[in-house]
């Protein structure tokens, strides 16, 4: 069993490892940060576990100093769109790149907000889903370590840590300090600390 258990961890850790260098982090970013400082936020959207990996991302983005929200794509056919500001920019997730409620949003957010600006965490760079978006973050696509090949596993490990990858680039390109991190986060262990720096 051991031998087994080193073997899901080693491919977790390749597939990480793989995560495409060339992603546009940067620019993705910098669309966030723009929508920050123009009173707008970053409306996160995914279904079924890539929707549970965007709810961490979208408050993580917060406790960096990126107002950030999850809208769930259903609820948003449901009214819960209207949370979409002019300033906003949206960040979605699809390891398939078809989900129906994800690209259905994206039509649904451009007939809101024309000019809304669309980022996408997908497994298939040339997906539909991509294709109407205006960067695209590409996982690499790794296969499931599930011996199944159906449960998500791989594929939202390397959607969280790209997440990641966005709040850290995020402090780093805002300046944000550990003062502005113990405004946000006043209690427990983390709040403690930060208000020790």
């Amino acid at each position: 069993m051991q031998n087994a258990i080193q073997s899901i961890l080693a491919a977790e850790a390749a597939v990480i490892q793989n995560i495409p260098l060339d992603n546009p982090f940067e620019p993705a970013v910098q669309c966030f940060l723009a929508s920050a400082r123009a009173g707008g936020k970053v409306v996160v959207s995914g279904v079924g576990k890539a929707g549970g990996i965007g709810a961490k991302i979208a408050t993580t983005l917060c406790s960096v100093g990126v107002p950030s929200i999850f809208l769930h794509p259903l609820e948003a056919q449901h009214g819960d769109l209207g949370v979409l500001g002019i300033h906003d920019c949206l960040l979605l997730i699809s390891n398939s790149g078809k989900t129906r409620e994800v690209v259905e949003l994206v039509h649904l957010a451009r007939q809101l907000h024309p000019d809304v600006r669309i980022v996408t965490i997908t497994g298939k760079s040339d997906s539909e889903l991509a294709a109407c978006s205006d960067l695209v973050l590409w996982t690499g696509d790794p296969a499931e370590v599930c011996p199944l090949g159906l449960a998500p596993t791989t594929s939202t490990t390397v959607m969280s840590v790209i997440g990641d990858v966005l709040a850290v680039l995020a402090v780093q390109l805002s300046g944000f300090t550990r003062q502005d991190y113990a405004l946000r986060h006043h209690a427990g262990y983390l709040g403690a600390v930060a208000k020790l720096g």
